[in-house]
């Protein structure tokens, strides 16, 4: 089993940054791919991210691209997410989750180990 916590949520302004963390426990020789997923209120779950097993092939979602960065850093166990030029459509909670395969995308289904979840607020 692989347990994942999240942080580095929080309040910021339009136009500011935030950088999200993922740390994983356990069983981590089980993680191969990562990603990053939100769900903002009233709003399907969608995936915002997502980065292979040792760092070099990552996806963004349009809506995100050029303005968030995905990194890992596996002696550290954690994953990444710098999140720059943040906008009120951002907010949303913003959930952790690990593969077992090498290579995944931004679908619910290809993860199988999920964080809590942290808080991001874009607002004046």
């Amino acid at each position: 089993q692989v347990h994942l916590v999240e942080s580095g949520g929080g309040l910021v302004q339009p136009g500011g940054s935030l950088r999200l963390s993922c740390r994983a426990s356990g069983a981590t020789s089980e993680t191969g791919a990562m990603a990053w997923f939100r769900q903002a209120p009233d709003h399907e779950r969608e995936g915002v991210s997502s980065i292979n097993y040792d760092g070099r092939v990552t996806n963004y979602a349009a809506s995100v691209k050029g303005r968030f960065t995905i990194s890992r850093d596996n002696t550290e166990n954690t994953l990444f997410l710098q999140m720059n030029s943040l906008k009120p459509e951002d907010t949303a909670v913003y959930f952790c989750a690990a593969s077992r395969f090498l290579f995944a995308g931004t679908r619910d289904r290809e993860y199988d180990y999920w964080g809590q979840g942290t808080q991001v607020t874009v607002a004046s």
